[in-house]
């Protein structure tokens, strides 16, 4: 480093100096919101110690995990624990997921967080034949999470199901499966809409491929069961099929943007409505975020869009495709701006991702002030950098 520069490597692999901040956004603490709901879905912390291989079940830091998510908590965020960004599916298997769901609700119900837990079917692992279940099974193993997430206090996201996308024959599949799970729910849920270009397992989800088709399935769950339906949580990153379907919901349902690419504008909403929120990257986000949405509260819309519009561009470069790996960022910035020891993620993820990937991410977030700690998040890039051999 010269003159406190860093030499990062743009796209083409061609390095160029960048002058890191030297003082974060000052941002506090606060109270939960009054005009939106909004939860970040929230990383695992791996335990970097651990031997394991990729195959392996996850080796987890718990302290580290829920220090976090009291970090989440403390600037008035909900949070959506045991989801995509917790790796679910992608390096944390049920197990645990399932201890990761018991010590968070503990730890939500220790503090006064709020928080809502994923309910899926991954006890049904694929095999050499792909899915060989039948709904019965599928729904047996909601039902096990379910109750799970139930006994632990929180509030249910029935997440999408890559079992019941591989065995479902057309929507009436979809149908039976999720009314009965409503039926029988507690509590009302948050049902999970994850596309495609989140995990290509879930192509073809509510039985077509037709998102027009799609959504009519989805839609008839929710008028079937309005009372047990909290909300549900959009992730298709398209903001005017977010729009059309929220205006169709029942009157007390929920939107919760998902949308990773247009969260501002869908949340901010217009005048026929607006979406709450339950989104990857306000993992990263959180604090600035939260300072969003208070001055969303205040009424000032405007106020909240020039804060919040700027971290699109991160947002975007976080979930580029393969989208997927966006897990990847997050657990990076996590590591830049303190909040973990190291960059180790469950399954061997840290590996998903490019160094100049890496770079802009970096770039991206020291330029928005996320970082408390500038010269340490400056530091660590430059630990990451000398590893590729990049000296400085």
């Amino acid at each position: 480093m010269t003159n406190g520069q860093i030499q990062l490597p743009d796209a083409n692999g061609v390095l160029r100096a960048y002058t890191p901040r030297t003082e974060p956004l000052p941002l506090t603490t606060g109270a939960p919101f009054t005009s939106r709901t909004v939860y970040s879905a929230a990383h695992v912390v791996a335990d970097p110690y651990a031997d394991v291989s990729p195959d392996s079940p996850a080796a987890v830091d718990w302290d580290a995990t829920l220090a976090f998510r009291r970090h989440l908590w403390s600037h008035g965020l909900g949070v959506a624990e045991a989801m995509d960004t917790a790796q679910r599916g992608m390096g944390l298997d049920w197990a645990g997921a399932a201890e990761l769901i018991r010590r968070s609700s503990a730890e939500a119900k220790a503090v006064g967080g709020l928080i809502a837990c994923g309910v899926g079917t991954d006890q049904l692992s694929v095999t050499e034949v792909g899915y060989p279940y039948s709904l019965d099974e599928v729904r047996a193993a909601y039902e096990e999470q379910l109750a799970l997430v139930e006994e632990s206090g929180s509030r249910a996201i029935l997440m999408a199901s890559r079992a019941l996308a591989a065995i479902a024959k057309g929507p009436e599949d979809y149908l039976e499966v999720y009314g009965h799970l409503l039926r029988q729910a507690a509590e009302p849920v948050v049902l999970h809409w994850l596309g495609p270009m989140f995990d290509p397992a879930l192509e073809g989800y509510w039985g077509s491929t037709d998102l027009d088709a799609a959504t009519s399935t989805f839609l008839e769950v929710i008028a079937a069961h309005p009372d047990k339906v909290d909300g549900i949580k959009v992730s298709l990153l398209d903001a005017q099929r977010e729009i059309d379907l929220r205006r169709k919901l029942p009157d007390g349902v929920r939107c919760y943007t998902g949308d990773d690419f247009n969260y501002p504008e869908l949340i901010a909403g217009d005048d026929q409505g607006f979406s709450h929120a339950l989104l990857g990257i306000f993992d990263p986000l959180g604090p600035l975020a939260a300072e969003a949405v208070r001055v969303l509260d205040t009424g000032n819309t405007a106020g909240f869009r020039e804060l919040l519009d700027p971290t699109v561009e991160l947002s975007r470069h976080l979930f580029q495709t393969p989208t997927r790996f966006y897990k990847t960022g997050v657990v990076f910035l996590a590591w830049l701006a303190g909040h973990q020891e190291h960059f180790t993620m469950v399954g061997g993820l840290q590996s998903s991702r490019s160094l100049p990937h890496f770079a802009r991410a970096y770039e991206l977030a020291d330029g928005l002030g996320l970082f408390p700690d500038p010269a340490l998040a400056a530091a660590r890039m430059k630990n990451l950098l000398s590893l590729y051999g990049v000296n400085q």
